[in-house]
């Protein structure tokens, strides 16, 4: 079964509504931890929108399962990743007017600065996720760059408008899947996931986390956050 990392961007999306300190998103993630959640995801982008400095070093010391850091090819933020060490790094493409990641990164335009930034980040003992289209031109590339896994965006499938669209996407998920572990890639996925949509996702067996969390975020405002993380382990099997 797939394991669930919960991102807890949006609780410091919250916060910095009104630019204070509270909700806090590390009191968050132990909160998630101890529901039951495998690891805990956060993005640190450029513009600190959300999540800060100050918040990923404290993740990294607070969170005693697995510390996800996504991140851009950004010089600071690819220091800032060198410097916390976080147990995962997962590469995404990242545009500072966009309200949420849109699509997969490019691998192939992006394959000299990717290999660069990999090899740094590996020599640190980090495993490396490239946040990719289920591709397969891309998949290979993520494998040749260096990357130890990759997370299939599963926004187009999350937001598919009819069933047959959900269907076409789900099975170019599966078999990117197939053909990432083929080569030898461990594979994640992630994006637009929610209480209806992940169990299916999370069946494919390749697939070893989910990084899910405006779905749970948004749950917990209303229930907390314990019993919206156990709703989701629940839904994810």
């Amino acid at each position: 079964m797939a394991k669930l990392c919960v991102n807890i961007d949006h609780v410091a999306t919250v916060r910095q509504a009104r630019m204070d300190v509270v909700p806090d998103p590390v009191e968050a993630a132990i909160m998630a931890e101890k529901a039951g959640a495998d690891g805990i995801t956060a993005h640190l982008r450029e513009d600190r929108r959300h999540i800060n400095d100050k918040d990923v070093e404290r993740l990294k010391a607070a969170v005693k399962r697995k510390f996800n850091l996504e991140m851009s090819l950004s010089a600071g933020i690819v220091s800032k990743a060198l410097s916390i060490v976080p147990d995962e790094a997962t590469i995404v493409p990242e545009k500072r007017q966009e309200l949420t990641t849109e699509g997969g990164l490019d691998v192939i335009v992006n394959f000299k600065k990717l290999k660069t930034v990999i090899s740094r980040l590996k020599a640190k003992n980090i495993d490396v996720s490239l946040f990719i289209e289920a591709d397969p031109k891309q998949i290979k590339a993520s494998r040749e760059a260096g990357a130890d896994l990759i997370e299939i965006h599963t926004g187009r499938y999350a937001n598919a408008k009819t069933a047959e669209i959900m269907d076409k996407e789900f099975i170019k998920i599966k078999d990117g899947a197939v053909y990432a572990r083929s080569l030898g890639l461990k594979v994640n996925a992630g994006h637009g996931l929610t209480y209806g949509n992940a169990g299916k996702i999370a069946g494919i067996k390749e697939i070893e986390d989910l990084n899910i969390g405006h779905n749970i975020i948004a749950r917990a405002v209303i229930v907390g956050m314990d019993k919206a993380v156990k709703e989701m382990i629940k839904a994810v099997k």
